[in-house]
C-alpha cells in the first residue's frame, strides 16, 4: 500500500516552503504554551494572583500535554490530517480567545490545562509530518533537529516575541496577537494539506480514558504538590498531604491498570530495559541542573534590574549554542559516533558551565561575563538532550508505542517541579545562613561596617538630607547590599552543588563500560569450578 499523500502536489517538490510551514504551524503552539515563561510578573499583576498560583497554571499546560501524549498518536493514525489539525488550531483560537477575556485565576488554570492538550496535538501532527515529508535515511535526523530545538528554544523565542508587546500594551493585547497568528497557520494548512491522505485507518477502539484521568490526577496533584510545598512548610500542611495521598494513590491505580490491559495507556515494559531506564537517569540529571539558568536570569532581572530585551538577548545567544550542538550531535550520530562520547560532551560541557558561573558571579557581572558560561549551558542541551532520548527510546521493541517518548516528557515534567521545588528551597536555607554570617559583622566595632555605614550618611547628607533620614537612608542600603551579597552566595552554593552533580555523572559515564567489564570478569571468574 502506498504511504499517505498529505501534502497537495504544488508543494510536494518545494520542501523548503512545507519546512517553513510546518515550523510556523509549530511555533503557534509552542508560543501558546510558553506564552508567559519568563515573563509572569505581567500575569500576576494582571490577575492580581500569587507567583505560586502563576506557576501552577503554567504547569498545568505540561499535565495537559503528558495527559494526551499517548492517545494523541492514536487519533492521527484515525482522523485525516487536515482536518483533524483545523479542528485543533480552531480549538486553540477560542481558547486563546477565552484567556483575552478572562479574569478569574482559576478559570485561566482550567484554560491552561485545555491548552496543554491542544499543544500536544499540533506538536505531534507537525512532528509526523515533518518525517513524512522527509526521506527515511533523513527524517529522524533533520525532523528532530528543527522540533527538538524549537521545543528546547521555545521559552526564547516567545519571550523575543513579546517582548515589545508586553512593554508597551497591556498584558492581555499579546493573545491578539496570538489569535492573529493562529488564524494564519489556518490558512498555511489549507495551503498545504490534501483533504484526503489515502492514509489506513485504525480504529478508535480500546483507548484508555481512564488511564487519562489518572494522569491528570497525577500531573495535577505533582504540581500543586511541588510549587504550595515549599509555602505552606510541605507536609506540615493539610493540603499538601493531601495531593500527596492523591498523587500515590493515582500512580498505585494507574499502574497495576498498565499491567492488566492489552493496550495500555503507557506499556510498562519498558522499565524493563536498562538502556531506557540509563537514558532516563541521565534525562533528569540534565533537566535538573540545566534549570539552574533560571537563577541567571532571575538575578539579572531583580538584582542587576536588567530590561526585558537584554535578558532575551542573553537567552538567544544560549539559543545560538543549542541549535549549533544539536546539529554537531546528530552529525555525529549519523556518523555513527558512539552515544557515549555525546554524553561525555554534554555532561564536561554542563560542568564547565556551573564552574564558570560559581567563579565569575559578581554583583556588577555584565552581559559579555554571562554569554560564554551561558553559551556552555547550550551546548550541554544540544549535546544531551536529542541524543538520550534517542538513546533511551531507539532500544524499545516496537511493541511499546510512544511509551518512551511520554514517559521521558513525564521525567522532565517532575524533575523540572522538583528543582523548582528545591532551588526554592535551597535558596531559602542558604539566603538565611548567609544572611546570619553577614549579620555577625554588622555591629558598630566592625570596622568594615562603620567605614561603609559612615560613607552612606555623609553622601546622603552631602546631597541636603538630615541627619536621621541620612542614617535612616544608609541602613536602607547595607539591608540591600546584605541582601543582594545573601542571594550571590546562595546561587554559588547552587552552581556549585551542581557542578558536583555534573561531573559526578560524568565520571559515571566514563568509568561505567571499564566497571560493568570488571564486574562481569569477576562474576565469569567465580562460575568457573575450582580445579581439585
Amino acid at each position: 500500500m502506498n504511504a499517505p499523500d498529505f501534502f497537495k502536489p504544488w508543494v510536494q517538490k518545494r520542501k523548503g516552503l512545507i519546512w517553513i510551514g510546518l515550523f510556523l504551524i509549530l511555533l503557534s503552539g509552542i508560543v501558546q504554551f510558553g506564552l508567559y515563561a519568563l515573563n509572569q510578573n505581567y500575569v500576576v499583576s494582571h490577575f492580581g494572583a500569587q507567583p505560586e498560583d502563576v506557576s501552577l497554571s503554567l504547569q498545568l499546560t505540561y499535565v495537559g500535554i503528558l495527559a494526551i501524549l499517548p492517545i494523541q498518536f492514536r487519533f492521527l493514525r484515525y482522523f485525516e490530517r487536515r482536518s483533524y489539525m483545523l479542528f485543533i488550531i480552531i480549538a486553540g483560537i477560542l481558547l486563546s480567545i477565552a484567556c483575552l477575556y478572562t479574569t478569574d485565576i482559576f478559570v485561566f488554570m482550567g484554560l491552561r490545562l485545555m491548552i496543554g492538550v491542544v499543544v500536544a496535538c499540533i506538536a505531534a501532527s507537525v512532528l509526523t509530518l515533518y518525517f513524512s515529508s522527509l526521506p527515511p535515511a533523513k527524517a529522524t535526523a533533520i525532523g528532530s533537529t528543527i522540533f527538538y530545538t524549537t521545543i528546547l528554544a521555545n521559552t526564547v523565542i516567545i519571550g523575543i516575541l513579546s517582548a515589545w508587546v508586553t512593554d508597551n500594551y497591556d498584558w492581555p493585547y499579546i493573545y491578539k496577537y496570538l489569535i492573529a497568528f493562529q488564524v494564519f497557520t489556518l490558512l498555511i494548512v489549507l495551503l498545504l494539506l490534501n483533504p484526503g491522505s489515502g492514509m489506513k485507518r485504525y480504529p478508535l477502539y480500546q483507548i484508555d480514558w481512564f488511564g487519562f484521568v489518572a494522569m491528570l490526577s497525577i500531573g495535577i496533584s505533582l504540581a500543586y504538590l511541588f510549587i504550595y510545598g515549599p509555602k505552606y512548610y510541605w507536609f506540615t500542611d493539610t493540603r499538601i498531604i493531601l495531593s500527596a495521598f492523591v498523587a500515590t494513590i493515582s500512580i498505585g491505580i494507574l499502574y497495576y491498570r498498565q499491567t492488566t490491559l492489552k493496550r495500555p495507556y503507557l506499556d510498562p515494559s519498558v522499565l524493563t530495559s536498562k538502556r531506557f531506564i540509563t537514558g532516563i537517569l541521565i534525562l533528569v540529571v540534565y533537566f535538573g541542573a540545566k534549570d539552574s539558568i533560571n537563577l541567571i536570569y532571575g538575578y539579572c532581572a531583580t538584582v542587576l534590574r536588567w530590561d526585558t530585551y537584554s535578558i532575551m538577548w542573553l537567552a538567544a545567544f544560549n539559543f545560538s549554542a543549542i541549535l549549533i550542538s544539536t546539529i554537531i550531535a546528530l552529525l555525529m550520530l549519523s556518523r555513527k559516533i558512539p552515544f557515549r562520547v555525546l554524553f561525555i560532551l554534554g555532561l564536561t560541557s554542563l560542568a564547565i558551565y556551573h564552574s564558570w558561573m560559581y567563579l565569575t558571579f559578581t554583583p556588577d557581572i555584565a552581559f559579555s561575563d554571562l554569554a560564554w558560561p551561558v553559551f556552555f549551558q547550550g551546548a550541554a542541551s544540544g549535546f544531551l538532550f536529542v541524543p538520550v532520548i534517542v538513546y533511551a527510546v531507539s532500544g524499545l521493541p516496537a511493541s511499546t508505542g510512544f511509551t518512551g517518548i511520554s514517559l521521558a516528557a513525564i521525567s522532565r515534567f517532575i524533575t523540572g517541579l522538583n528543582s523548582a521545588a528545591g532551588f526554592y528551597t535551597l535558596q531559602l536555607y542558604f539566603n538565611q545562613l548567609n544572611r546570619e554570617k553577614f549579620l555577625r559583622h554588622i555591629t558598630n566595632v566592625d570596622e568594615n561596617f562603620s567605614q561603609r555605614f559612615n560613607q552612606f550618611v555623609q553622601l546622603f547628607r552631602s546631597k541636603g538630607f538630615s541627619v536621621d533620614q541620612a542614617n535612616a537612608l544608609a541602613n536602607t542600603n547595607i539591608n540591600r547590599a546584605l541582601t543582594v551579597q545573601s542571594q550571590l552566595m546562595t546561587n554559588m552554593y547552587v552552581f556549585k552543588l551542581m557542578f558536583i552533580v555534573s561531573v559526578t555523572v560524568l565520571l559515571l559515564v566514563i568509568t561505567g563500560p571499564f566497571i560493568n567489564k570488571a564486574f562481569r570478569a569477576l562474576v565469569n571468574v567465580k562460575k568457573v569450578p575450582a580445579l581439585e
